[in-house]
C-alpha cells in the first residue's frame, strides 16, 4: 500500500470540483494539494455510507483491490466510479479507509 491522499467532507461546493456521477459526489483533485489533500462534497441523495460522507478519511493506493479489502469491515464495496479507477472504502483503525487501484 502506498499512501494517496486525506479525504475531508465539507458543507459547500468548492470551486474546481468534478463530479463522480455514480457516487453522486464532488471532489478536488488531490494531486494538485500540496499536502495530497481531497475535499468532498456529497449531494443529498448520495448513496455513500455514512461514515464516508461524515468522517475524514485516507486513501492507500493498492495493487490489488480485491484481495485489499478480503477479511476487511467495508463500507462500501468495490467499484469503478471513473474509467481505469476502482475504489473501496473500508473500516479500520476506527476511521474510514479508502483503497484505491489505478489502471
Amino acid at each position: 500500500m502506498t499512501y494517496h491522499h486525506t479525504g475531508i467532507p465539507v458543507f459547500d461546493k468548492m470551486d474546481g470540483m468534478i463530479f463522480v456521477e455514480p457516487l453522486k459526489v464532488w471532489v478536488t483533485d488531490a494531486g494538485a494539494s500540496p499536502y495530497k489533500v481531497e475535499f468532498l462534497y456529497f449531494e443529498p441523495d448520495s448513496p455513500m455510507a455514512a461514515a464516508v460522507q461524515g468522517e475524514t478519511h485516507v486513501a492507500y493506493a493498492v495493487e490489488n483491490i480485491e484481495e485489499a479489502v478480503k477479511g476487511k469491515s467495508v463500507l462500501w464495496p468495490v467499484c469503478e466510479p471513473m474509467p481505469g479507477l476502482k475504489i473501496a472504502f473500508i473500516y479500520d483503525e476506527g476511521m474510514p479507509v479508502e483503497l484505491m487501484q489505478m489502471g
